[in-house]
Formats: C-alpha cells, sequence, structure tokens
C-alpha cells in the first residue's frame, strides 16, 4: 500500500500538505497545479506499484498502428480533480499511450464538440464517462474509431469497457446483509443523459431499489438522492447534504452504501458532526475506492473499480479496431470489495 511520506517525496511537499489534500480540507490554500499533482501521484503510485509493471524497452519501442490519440472526456478538468477515480482512467490511458510512444491529445468537456479536424487526423478516439446519444453519434460519424471508457452506451456495435455496477450493487448488499445489516441506506443521484433526468435510474441506485424490492425490505424514506441537474452530481458536498437528511430519521439506517467515495467523505463528516461513531453506530461503504479511502478514519471499505485497467483496455481495444477488428467488442472489467473498518464484514462462510 502507499503511504503519504512516498507520494509527500514523489511531489516534493510535506506529508502533511498531503494529507490534507487527499481529505479534501477545504482550509487548505494550495494551487490547482500543485493539487493536482498530488492527486495523480497518489493514482499513479497506486497503480504501477502494486502490478510491478514490466515495461521492456523492446515492447516500448515496438511499432504501433496508434500513431495519435484523442481523449474526450465528459468532465471538466476541475471536476476530474475532485474525482481521483477519473484521473485513474485517464492515466490508464495515458500510460499505455506512452509504452506505445502514441501522441495523446486531450478535450475537456464543454457546450461544444472537439475540432472535427483533431478527430480526422487522429487515429482513434477513446471517449471517457457518459455521453448523450446525439454526442454519440457525432463522434461516431467525424472520428475513425471510438472507443467508450467507463460507459456503457448499450450499443453492441460499439466499442467499450466499462465496470458491471449493477452486479456491484448486488455485492455490496449481499454481503451487508450477510453481515446482519437490516436497515440498509442508500446516497446516490438520478440519472441525468440526453438533457432530461431520468427518475432512479441511475444504474447502481437502480440495482438497489431492484434489490429492496426483491428482499421485501424497500422503504423509501432510506434512499436519498441528488436532483442531478447536472452531469456531475456525486459530490463531497452532496454526500454530506443527503447523509444528513438520512441521519435525521427516527429510525435511521444503520449502514449507508454511497454512490461514490466522495459522497463517502461527505457522509463522514456528516455523521462525525452528530457525534456518531463509524461503524459502530453507523457504517459506511462505497465505491471506487480512490486513493483517500485508505487514509480516512476509519478507512473506507468500498468497492474497487479498476479505472487504470478500464483505460488501458479501452487502448487495447482501439489496437484492435485498427488491426482490422470489424465488429464490435464490450468488455466488462471485474471489481472487488476492499474490506476496511467502516463496515462490518460478513463472517466466514
Amino acid at each position: 500500500m502507499v503511504t503519504i511520506k512516498e507520494i509527500a517525496k514523489a511531489v516534493g511537499v510535506s506529508p502533511a500538505t498531503v494529507s490534507r489534500v487527499l481529505n479534501y480540507d477545504p482550509a487548505l490554500s494550495i494551487s490547482p497545479i500543485k493539487r493536482q499533482a498530488i492527486i495523480e501521484t497518489a493514482e499513479s503510485l497506486n497503480y504501477e506499484t502494486p502490478r510491478n509493471r514490466n515495461k521492456a524497452i523492446g515492447q516500448a519501442a515496438a511499432p504501433s498502428l496508434l500513431t495519435k490519440l484523442v481523449i474526450v472526456h465528459f468532465l471538466e478538468p476541475s471536476d476530474e480533480i475532485a474525482d481521483p477515480y477519473y484521473v485513474g482512467v485517464r492515466l490508464g490511458i495515458e500510460n499505455r499511450c506512452r509504452d506505445l510512444r502514441t501522441e495523446i491529445a486531450k478535450v475537456f468537456h464543454s457546450d461544444a464538440m472537439p475540432e472535427e479536424g483533431l478527430l480526422s487526423e487522429a487515429s482513434g478516439v477513446i471517449v471517457i464517462g457518459k455521453h448523450s446519444d446525439n454526442e454519440v453519434a457525432w463522434l461516431r460519424q467525424h472520428a475513425r474509431h471510438v472507443v467508450f471508457a467507463d460507459f456503457d452506451p448499450r450499443d453492441d456495435t460499439l466499442d467499450s469497457v466499462f465496470a458491471d455496477m449493477e452486479l456491484a450493487t448486488r455485492k455490496i448488499l449481499d454481503a451487508l446483509k450477510s453481515a446482519g445489516y437490516d436497515r440498509i441506506g442508500f446516497i446516490g443521484s438520478h440519472e441525468n443523459l440526453n438533457g432530461a433526468v431520468q427518475q432512479f435510474a441511475e444504474r447502481r441506485c437502480a440495482a438497489y431499489i431492484d434489490w429492496q424490492r426483491k428482499n421485501g425490505s424497500f422503504d423509501s424514506d432510506l434512499l436519498a438522492l441528488a436532483d442531478c441537474s447536472s452531469g456531475q452530481s456525486l459530490r463531497l458536498d452532496t454526500g454530506y447534504r443527503l447523509a444528513l437528511d438520512l441521519l435525521a430519521l427516527v429510525d435511521r439506517p444503520d449502514v449507508i452504501v454511497t454512490s461514490n467515495d466522495n459522497m463517502a467523505i461527505g457522509a463522514y463528516r456528516a455523521i462525525q458532526e452528530q457525534a456518531l461513531v463509524i461503524p459502530d453506530d453507523i457504517a459506511i461503504i462505497s465505491y471506487n475506492d480512490i486513493p483517500v479511502a485508505q487514509f480516512l478514519t476509519p478507512p473506507l471499505t468500498t468497492v474497487k473499480i479498476h479505472g487504470e485497467h478500464i483505460g488501458e483496455t479501452a487502448v487495447d481495444l482501439l489496437l484492435e479496431r485498427l488491426s482490422g477488428r470489424d465488429y464490435g467488442k464490450q468488455v466488462r472489467i471485474a471489481t472487488e470489495l476492499v474490506w476496511r473498518g467502516s463496515c462490518r464484514k460478513p463472517l466466514e462462510s
């Protein structure tokens, strides 16, 4: 496990600064460039060290069909920094392209699509995150090859790589039931796609509702959702506000599932402000396993979604297209539950 001292040494700051950045300390005064360096270094060390990547010189120097790649991101740069999971997806793409000596152009979210010339000059495009049907159609029209990373357009003619969030949610809920939790709350958002808010359609939320109903335990009071007026609503402050709503219930939940680790951090603050103890009074479990998860008090139990593998695999799918594959391929990257101190673990069977 990477330590705060290792991150601090790599970036050239103090361990205290790293800790405050990773814990989203709002009082910390630090430049956006330095903040981004800390978050990207934390992701990069987590990404490379456990896998002991073998970057053989001969392999890195091998010629590649992928000479230029365009990354189209659904987030603004500031939003990406606020959600290190997506930093991991991008680093997976960039590290794989570095091995291939591929030129990269990055286009972050804006009100307009990328310049047509930029796409036509590239070998292919990797699209990160959710995009509307119109945006998907436009990208297909103007790019030679398109791969979607961390988004499944539900079109089997397209290439995509993603984690199965419905399956991950069922894994969480089955584990919580086995651990003896009865009142399972959920914090998340509605879906916002194609210019409209789709009530209860976000995949983690929909899977939670479906599981609760099948188990005869659905209680709408335990469901706290953001309005999702923008595409990126799973933030720390939203998690804080929604956690307060659940904590105000007369019969509050004994565990809260949050839609990502950022929301979990907000829930931690709400719980601690109420002088409650995690996990004795209320437990927390989440998704993504961003670097800060291991440094919270107590450390956060979360579903690890391998963002770096999603990014790597997206590049590999693009290489397959360039090599002649003429059919769509969808790749599902496995998730895993990482048990830490914020939640009781089921007894071993």
